[in-house]
């Protein structure tokens, strides 16, 4: 389920252009972000020092693909998506990412370029911990080395199964799957079922999963017909989220 959402009270000391955030706020959500989780104390610290806090508006970009990659972001409140652009202006969502989760790992470890675009879906309040922060404190601490090396592979091991999901799921499958993920990850239980209000269209939907919008609706349609969820707007309330894993050729019990 998601995580609440931390409220910041910023300092008067800038830093590089972004307003200092108050330490122990900081270094409570670093505890909980899933990179810096197995972090001491004093390193969650030096980081938390050396945090700026940014924000960002609705549809406002954190980044765009091809910017230099000059520091990681923590999600502190709001929703972010992560998206792949083409020469022609298509989108390909790659995941969205809620407070707790970080970005721009992979710019961190080998200094290129982004290959993404993120844009909050929401107003958002991020961590930007720059680069030269990080490789320095990594040089002390061997543990913030590996958790970015473990940060670097989970990145590609989620690639490696969105590739392997195109070529052996169908689009309804594809499409169940990844209802499952966002109940798991963002879903709030209501007494009708998990209920889905990630600030997601359609076509950010179609885009995450490889396909057109209109054909995201006429699945979603079926979907319901069925009996496993319900569109209301922008939301969606899941009833029969063991029939979703099913369908997407998940455990329907216990998850993977």
């Amino acid at each position: 389920m998601e995580a609440a959402p931390i409220t910041y009270t910023a300092g008067s000391a800038t830093e590089r252009g972004g307003e200092a955030v108050r330490p122990e706020a900081a270094v409570d959500l670093l505890r909980r972000t899933r990179l810096f989780a197995e972090l001491g104390e004093a390193t969650l610290q030096a980081l938390a020092d050396r945090s700026i806090e940014r924000s960002f508006p609705r549809h406002g970009r954190l980044f765009y693909q091809g910017d230099p990659g000059t520091g990681l972001f923590v999600v502190a409140s709001g929703l972010v998506k992560v998206v792949v652009t083409s020469e022609e202006g298509e989108e390909m969502v790659l995941v969205t990412l809620g407070p707790g989760d970080a970005l721009g790992e992979l710019s961190i470890v080998d200094g290129g370029p982004r290959s993404a675009s993120a844009e909050a879906l929401e107003p958002t309040v991020a961590l930007v911990i720059t680069r030269a922060v990080l490789l320095d404190l990594a040089t002390r601490d061997r543990a913030l080395t590996e958790a970015l090396l473990q940060a670097l592979g989970g990145l590609l091991r989620r690639l490696t199964e969105q590739a392997s999901d195109l070529v052996f799921l169908d689009l309804p499958g594809r499409m169940a799957k990844l209802l499952a993920g966002l109940a798991a990850e963002r879903g709030s239980a209501t007494p009708e079922g998990i209920e889905l209000d990630a600030n997601l269209t359609q076509t950010d939907l179609a885009g995450m999963v490889g396909a057109s919008r209109q054909s995201v609706n006429q699945i979603l349609q079926g979907f319901a017909r069925r009996g496993y969820l319900q569109v209301r707007g922008r939301r969606i309330v899941i009833h029969r989220l063991d029939l979703l894993r099913r369908r997407a050729g998940l455990d329907p019990v216990s998850g993977g």
